[in-house]
């Protein structure tokens, strides 16, 4: 018997990822069942199980291998002396992980983010799913804490701010882009970019202290 290359498993497996994604993301994981996913990817039971034991691997598979992604980026990020400026950076690795999927569509509008939108209901029911997706947030956070404490030893921003502070807000606008995009209809990193951009540009002139004497 013919010995199956490596390249050949990759490439099945990448299949069968794609796939289910496209399942997952036009009818939602509760709505899809593994036969569905069998004729999408146009393989036997047999092929598919192969690699993943039922829906329940699959979604964490994509899941893991998202986070995966982001989490090397950020990471590379933080070891750069200084790093990307935060606007700079977020886009960047948005316009990456969104890339690599743009071959992923449903009713012609990319598929991904409806994806992130079904994953994160999914955790509301499945604790291993949620662990799975704790667990990567917790490592892409430890990144960007590190990048953050780059950028003030750098001197590039301001230090009396924690790092943990900064790396959640980065986290929550990089996710309520990808929120906007399921939506409301794809959008260009750039978007991001540059409302980071202007953002970062404002001046601080007393205008906190004002405020909490008007609210007085």
């Amino acid at each position: 018997m013919a010995r199956v290359s490596q390249e050949h498993l990759d490439a099945r497996r990448r299949q069968i990822l794609d796939g289910a994604a496209l399942c997952f993301a036009r009818n939602g994981f509760h709505a899809t069942s593994m036969q569905d996913v069998l004729k999408e990817v146009d393989l036997s039971a047999g092929a598919v199980y192969r690699y993943f034991s039922g829906k329940e691997a699959l979604i964490a598979a994509i899941v893991g291998e998202v986070l995966g992604q982001v989490r090397d980026r950020f990471e590379e990020a933080a070891r750069s002396s200084p790093p990307p400026p935060p606007d700079a950076l977020v886009a960047s690795v948005l316009s990456r992980v969104l890339t690599t999927k743009e071959s992923l569509t449903v009713e012609g509008q990319p598929a991904f983010p409806r994806l992130v939108i079904q994953v994160w209901t999914e955790t509301l029911r499945n604790d291993e799913l949620a662990d799975l997706l704790r667990e990567g947030y917790g490592a892409v956070r430890q990144a960007w804490g590190r990048i953050v404490e780059a950028y003030q030893d750098a001197g590039m921003m301001r230090s009396d701010v924690s790092p943990d502070h900064v790396a959640r807000t980065m986290m929550a606008a990089a996710m309520g882009f990808l929120a906007q995009q399921a939506l409301f209809g794809p959008a260009p990193s750039d978007v991001l970019r540059d409302g980071l951009r202007a953002l970062m540009s404002v001046q601080d002139h007393g205008s906190v202290n004002l405020l909490e004497t008007r609210s007085n």
